[in-house]
């Protein structure tokens, strides 16, 4: 999917330079995935904090685009977040929010979901149980 270090499958095509999915790095942390115009990304690690954050903030940059239709996060993983890891999906939340295109978060448990509620930023995510009921819910929205 990419030429050289151009990655092409983390932007829908769009051409841009991608250190992460073109060198991999050491570890992925996370993958990226298209259904139609909607990005899946998927953290596969248990932790959401200082030592994944920076990676997932400079990902999210590239794939919160104003071209996608929707962002779905799957969190199933995740056991652990802290405020850098919320930092990272408020960077998304701010990346999208002036072309009205929504962010679903999957799979999140309940101790980090009292995450989003004491800081105040539950009311900016759509919270699903799998990945394709959000599919479903996002389908729904969009043809209302």
């Amino acid at each position: 999917m990419f030429v050289g270090y151009i990655c092409y499958a983390c932007t829908g095509g769009v051409l841009v330079w991608c250190m992460f999915h073109c060198w991999g790095g050491p570890a992925m942390k996370f993958t990226v995935d298209h259904d139609d115009n909607v990005v899946i990304f998927t953290l596969k690690e248990q932790r959401l904090d200082s030592s994944t954050a920076p990676e997932i903030k400079a990902e999210l940059l590239i794939v919160c685009q104003p071209t996608i239709s929707a962002l779905v996060v799957d969190l199933s993983r995740v056991d652990y977040a802290d405020s850098s890891g919320l930092s990272a999906l408020l960077l998304a939340y701010r990346q999208l929010r002036d072309h009205n295109i929504p962010i679903a978060l999957v799979g999140v448990r309940e101790t980090i979901r009292n995450l989003f509620r004491i800081s105040q930023m539950e009311w900016l995510f759509g919270f699903y149980p799998t990945v394709e009921v959000a599919m479903q819910e996002l389908q729904a929205q969009s043809s209302s």
